[in-house]
């Protein structure tokens, strides 16, 4: 049976592609190499019968915030904070949904930090439906004007510029290292005040029962439009594939080459073989006896715990890892889901995860730094660890072919990186060949769960190939 369009990987970005073209009347199948669609958007037992562990991401920090997922009617679960740091003295920096309440936390800093995100929060919707979509003229020129303009500034400048006190600074520190680059790099502000916005506006929530229910609902609304999800169907080559009109790739640039074999140009070819990856996880799931016993109770109100202390040693951490070296105390993401969805763990036992940064490919071991880093800021959590499952570099990508030596952003974030993303193109969707198209998140707006970089590259296709 011949399709209007074939979509090749069912992470995310593959299957707000095909709903996106489904909805616009086009016929599509979605090809599926796993026996279950999802991509990052996976949860299985990795240990234990019971305990339900996310394989890639867990928070949910777009979808709340983006018009494609609002009509998808997402079982979530919001923690009443989006996000806490904790400092070595025992106390919290924690963002509320409310900037108000997350600004009377920050002694002197307060005012700055209102006057810098509560403009972004409350229009946190706008300002995502501009920054996750192609360059155009905005609809919303001075909201694009006011996180433009800091946003260039690196984390480091931006918050030296507003703040003096470690909580804020820490703050940004944190949310500006989700980039996984050095917060020294111009952009990294941007991220932080995109991350913060989305915290107070959208909470930052978790699905029930694990991201595979996303995955799921997905997969439902595109067969509800007619579309089909085909799993177990390996795609090596362009001959793997049934008749259609166009070919979207939900694929990193190593995944498109293998694909397409030389039916790109060689120029082209050649781009795609020099994009570049940004730094690798090194991620950590956890089977416990009970909750994280944190220093400070206010971290058990999140879902997403920063480990890293001040700004300064954050950045320090970070700018390790550009250099190629494994920091010692390195920045460390963790997730306590189950303290808020009960689905993921038995009565009286939790999950959690979390991962570091580490340069891309590394075959170093993180497990002691990561869990002495939980260790500063909660005493007695290695006693509470049941199982633990190691995922280092190769094993990410080998489990998630797009997280090419680790990177789970599809590519460096980096100013360069955003604009050549895979290669510098007013259609960076669109290959030389009219017929075949990139939609994963090696494409602008890069990485993140979103689903946008499906959503834009499905309209190109449309406008392009599809009329």
């Amino acid at each position: 049976m011949a399709h209007d369009a074939v979509v090749v990987g069912s992470g995310p970005n593959g299957l707000a592609a095909a709903i996106t073209l489904a909805e616009a009347g086009r016929s599509v199948a979605v090809l599926e190499a796993r026996a279950v669609a999802g991509g990052g958007l996976r949860t299985e037992e990795l240990l234990e019968h019971g305990f339900r562990h996310d394989v890639c991401s867990t928070i949910m920090a777009f979808p709340p915030l983006l018009d494609f997922f609002s009509s998808l009617k997402l079982d979530l679960v919001t923690p009443p904070a989006p996000l806490a740091h904790p400092l070595d003295d025992g106390t919290v920096v924690l963002a509320d949904r409310s900037v108000a309440q997350t600004a009377s936390r920050l002694r002197g800093d307060g005012p700055a930090y209102r006057r810098l995100m509560s403009p972004l929060a409350e229009k946190a919707r706008d300002l995502l439906a501009m920054v996750l979509r192609p360059p155009r003229l905005p609809e919303h020129p001075f909201l694009l004007a006011r996180f433009g303009a800091p946003g260039l500034l690196s984390a480091l400048a931006l918050a030296g510029l507003f703040f003096q006190g470690r909580e804020a600074r820490a703050l940004v520190a944190g949310a500006a290292a989700h980039s996984l680059l050095a917060l020294d790099e111009a952009g990294t502000g941007a991220v932080a005040m995109l991350m913060l916005a989305s915290a107070h506006a959208g909470g930052w929530p978790v699905a029930r029962g694990g991201s595979a229910g996303v995955a799921e609902t997905m997969v439902r609304r595109l067969r509800e439009l007619g579309g089909e999800v085909e799993c177990e169907r390996r795609v090596t080559s362009l001959s793997d594939l049934p008749q259609h009109r166009a070919l979207l790739l939900d694929l990193a640039p190593k995944g498109v080459l293998e694909v397409t074999g030389d039916r790109l140009p060689r120029r082209y070819r050649d781009a795609l073989e020099t994009f570049r990856h940004g730094p690798g996880a090194f991620k950590l799931d956890w089977t416990l006896d009970g909750p994280i016993p944190w220093r400070s109770a206010e971290c058990a109100r999140a879902a997403t715990v920063h480990l890293g202390g001040t700004m300064e040693e954050i950045a320090e951490a970070e700018l390790q890892v550009a250099r190629g070296q494994h920091p010692a105390r390195p920045f460390v993401l963790l997730t306590q889901p189950s303290l808020f969805d009960r689905a993921r763990s038995p009565d009286g036992k939790q999950t959690a995860w979390a991962y570091c940064h580490v340069p891309n490919g590394s075959d170093v071991d993180m497990t002691e730094a990561i869990e002495r880093q939980i260790e500063r800021f909660a005493p007695g959590f290695r006693d509470l660890v049941r199982k633990r499952s190691v995922w280092p570099p190769a094993r990410l990508e080998a489990e998630e072919p797009n997280c090419v030596g680790g990177d789970v952003m599809g590519g460096r974030m980096d100013l360069r990186g955003l604009l050549a993303r895979p290669v510098l193109s007013l259609n960076p969707y669109a290959t030389p060949d009219p017929s075949i198209f990139i939609c994963s998140a090696s494409t602008p707006p890069g990485g993140g769960i979103h689903g946008m970089c499906g959503v834009n590259a499905a309209r190109a296709v449309v406008r392009s190939r599809l009329r």
